[in-house]
C-alpha cells in the first residue's frame, strides 16, 4: 500500500473505468435478452396471426445497443489496463531501486548469511511476481466483486426465485475457495524458497566451474542440483496442483447451477411467469455470476504465491542496516595516517569470543604487517577498520578521532585496498583501473599501470586500455588481474592502503618488481599488510602476530626472529621446510 500510495488518483481512474466497464458488460445480456423476447413473440405472432411480422426494426436497435454497451466494455478494460501497466511497472521500479539501495546498505554480515543466487532470485523472480499480480490481479479482483454484486441486482429484477437457486452454490463456492486456500499458502511458501536455493546452487556452480571440474566434483554438483530441483519439483507441483483444481472445481459447480436454472427457467416459461428472453439473459447472468467466483478463487491463489514473494522481498527492505552517521559525523580533510586499536572487543557470534581488549598503536608513515594462521582474526582486524563490521566494545581511532564519529563514505575513502580476492567488473581495462578514482585522466590511468607492471601485458591485449574485460575476466590471467587491481590501489592515491597478499597470485619476477613499485606507492604513508608470504613482510616497521583473535607477539622481524617464539616457528616452516 506505501508503493501504490502515490498513484491513487490513477488509480481511482482504473477503478472507475472498470466499475463502469463491467456495469456496462452486466446490463448487456439483459437487453439482448429483450431482442430474444421479440423474436419469439414474433414467431408466436405468426402462428396466430400468418400476416404478423417480426419487429427487426427494433431487434437491430436493440443489437446496436448492446453492440455500443460491448464496445465501450471493450474500450474502458483497454484504458484501465493501459492505465494499470504503467503503475505496476512504476511500482516494481521503484521497489527494485528501493532493494538496490538497501543492499548498499547493508552490513557484511548479511552477504555472510546468504547466497548470492538467493539475493538474485529475491531481486528478480519475487519482484515479477509481484508486478505480475499488481498488473492483472488487482483490477481482475475488483471486477470479480462489482460483477458479483452487479449480476446479483440484475438476477434479482429478472427473477427473485431464480436468483435464490443461483445463489444456494455460493456457500458451495465459498468452501471451495476456502480449503484451497488453506491447502496452497503453505505450497507456494515452499516453492519461493526451492528458487532461491535453485539459484543459489547455480550460481555457485558456475561461478566457480573450473574448480567443479578441476576436483571431478560435477557428479556431486548434479546430485545437490536434483535435491534442489526435487524440492522445486514437490513445492511446485502441489502449488500449482492445489491452485488449478480451483477452476473445474468452480467450473463444475457453476455447471450444477447452469442446469438447475435452466430447468426451473423452462418449467416458469411454460407457466408464462417469465419470458423466454429473460431466462437467456438469466441464464447469461449465472454464468457471468459463477465466473467471477472462480476468478476470486485464482486471484487469491495467486495472492498467496505473491505474499510469499513479498514477504522474502521485504525481508531484505526490513534488515537492519549500517549504523547510520551520526548528526555530528566529521569529514576528515588531511588525514595523517595515526591509527589506534584501544581495548577492542568483538565476536561474530554471542557465544565465541573473536577478540577481547585488543591494543594496537600504529604511527603515520609506518608499515604494519600482520601475520598468522588461518583464522587468526587478521581479515577481520581490516574489516572492523573499515566498519565493514561494528565493534562491540572500546573504539578504533585515525588520528584520535573515533571512526564511528566519522562520515563514513569519508572513512572509507581514506583507505585504499588491494585484496587477494580480485574483483573486476564487465567493462575496458581503463574504466576498471578508473575505478579507484572519479575523474581519472588517461595520463594518471597509464602511469598507475605503469607502476603496477601491468601496462605492458594491458598494450598487448586487443584494444589495449579499450580492451573490454568480460564479466568473468576469463581473457586475461590471475595474475594480470592482480596487476590491474594494484593499479587501481595506485590511481587512488590513497591516505592509509591496505594489501590483502597482494602479491598473492603473480609469479616470483613479477612479485619483486610489484613490491619495487609498492615501495614507492607506501612511502610516507600508513601501510597494512596481511601477508602469509613473510618473505614479503621482513622489512615492516612493526609485525603484529595473530591468533585466535589476539596479538600474542609484536615487534620487527629482526626482533622476532630473536624471541624464537611463534613468529620463527611460522618463517621457519616456510624456508627450512619444517615446523620447528
Amino acid at each position: 500500500m506505501k508503493y501504490l500510495k502515490p498513484y491513487i488518483i490513477p488509480l481511482l481512474i482504473v477503478f472507475a473505468l472498470a466499475i463502469t466497464g463491467t456495469i456496462l458488460n452486466i446490463k448487456a445480456p439483459k437487453i439482448l435478452g429483450q431482442a430474444i423476447t421479440k423474436i419469439f413473440q414474433g414467431f408466436l405472432a405468426k402462428k396466430i396471426f400468418p400476416k404478423a411480422k417480426i419487429d427487426l426494426d427494433g431487434v437491430l436497435s436493440i443489437l446496436i445497443k448492446v453492440s455500443i454497451l460491448y464496445g465501450l466494455y471493450s474500450l474502458f478494460m483497454y484504458i484501465q489496463r493501459y492505465i494499470m501497466a504503467g503503475i505496476s511497472q512504476k511500482v516494481v521500479k521503484k521497489l527494485r531501486t528501493d532493494i538496490m539501495e538497501k543492499l548498499n546498505k547493508l552490513p557484511l554480515k548479511f552477504y555472510d548469511s546468504k547466497t548470492h543466487g538467493e539475493i538474485l532470485s529475491r531481486v528478480t523472480n519475487d519482484v515479477d511476481l509481484i508486478s505480475n499480480t499488481l498488473n492483472q490481479s488487482l483490477t481482475q479482483f475488483v471486477t470479480s466483486i462489482v460483477s458479483i454484486v452487479g449480476v446479483t441486482i440484475m438476477m434479482l429484477t429478472i427473477s427473485p426465485l431464480l436468483t435464490l437457486v443461483t445463489l444456494v452454490i455460493l456457500p458451495l463456492s465459498a468452501g471451495i475457495i476456502g480449503f484451497i486456500i488453506k491447502k496452497s499458502q503453505k505450497y507456494f511458501k515452499m516453492q519461493q524458497k526451492s528458487i532461491g536455493d535453485v539459484n543459489g546452487h547455480v550460481e555457485e556452480m558456475f561461478g566457480g566451474l573450473v574448480v567443479v571440474k578441476a576436483y571431478n566434483k560435477e557428479e556431486e554438483s548434479i546430485k545437490a542440483f536434483e535435491k534442489y530441483n526435487e524440492e522445486l519439483y514437490n513445492a511446485a507441483w502441489r502449488a500449482q496442483f492445489v491452485s488449478g483444481i480451483t477452476m473445474p472445481l468452480m467450473r463444475f459447480v457453476s455447471n450444477l447451477g447452469y442446469v438447475i436454472v435452466a430447468v426451473v427457467g423452462g418449467i416458469m416459461v411454460t407457466r408464462r411467469t417469465i419470458a423466454l428472453g429473460d431466462v437467456q439473459a438469466f441464464i447469461q447472468y449465472s454464468n457471468q455470476f459463477s465466473q467471477p467466483i472462480a476468478q476470486i478463487g485464482s486471484i487469491l491463489n495467486m495472492i498467496q504465491s505473491t505474499v510469499a514473494a513479498a514477504e522474502r522481498v521485504f525481508e531484505i527492505l526490513d534488515e537492519e542496516e549500517e549504523i547510520p552517521d551520526s548528526r555530528d559525523a566529521v569529514e576528515l580533510k588531511e588525514v595523517r595516517g595515526d591509527v589506534s586499536f584501544e581495548h577492542v572487543y568483538f565476536s561474530y557470534s554471542p557465544d565465541k569470543k573473536l577478540m577481547e581488549d585488543l591494543n594496537i598503536d600504529v604511527k603515520s608513515g609506518q608499515t604494519i604487517a600482520i601475520v598468522g594462521p588461518t583464522g587468526a582474526g587478521k581479515t577481520t582486524l581490516v574489516n572492523l577498520l573499515m566498519r565493514f563490521y561494528e565493534i562491540q566494545g572500546g573504539r578504533i581511532t585515525i588520528d584520535g578521532i573515533d571512526i564511528r564519529k566519522i562520515k563514513r563514505d569519508n572513512l572509507r575513502k581514506t583507505f585504499g585496498m588491494v585484496l587477494q580476492d580480485t574483483w573486476l567488473f564487465n567493462g575496458t581495462v581503463k574504466e576498471n583501473i578508473a575505478y579507484g578514482k572519479e575523474g581519472a585522466t588517461d595520463e594518471e590511468i597509464i602511469e598507475a599501470a605503469k607502476k603496477a607492471h601491468a601496462h605492458h601485458f594491458i598494450m598487448a591485449l586487443p584494444g589495449g586500455y579499450d580492451a573490454v574485460i568480460n564479466e568473468e575476466a576469463s581473457n586475461i590471467s590471475q595474475g594480470e588481474k592482480q596487476l590491474i587491481t594494484i593499479a587501481r590501489a595506485f590511481v587512488a592515491d590513497p591516505d592509509i592502503l591496505i594489501l590483502d597478499e597482494a602479491t598473492s597470485n603473480v609469479d616470483t619476477l613479477t612479485e619483486k618488481l610489484i613490491q619495487k613499485a609498492m615501495k614507492k606507492l607506501m612511502h610516507s604513508r600508513t601501510n597494512f599488510v596481511i601477508a602469509h608470504r613473510l618473505s614479503t613482510i621482513v622489512d615492516a616497521d612493526l609485525i603484529l602476530v595473530m591468533n585466535e583473535g589476539q596479538i600474542i607477539e609484536k615487534g620487527t622481524h629482526k626482533e622476532l626472529m630473536e624471541k624464537n617464539g611463534f613468529y620463527a616457528d611460522l618463517y621457519k616452516s616456510q624456508f627450512l621446510g619444517a615446523f620447528v
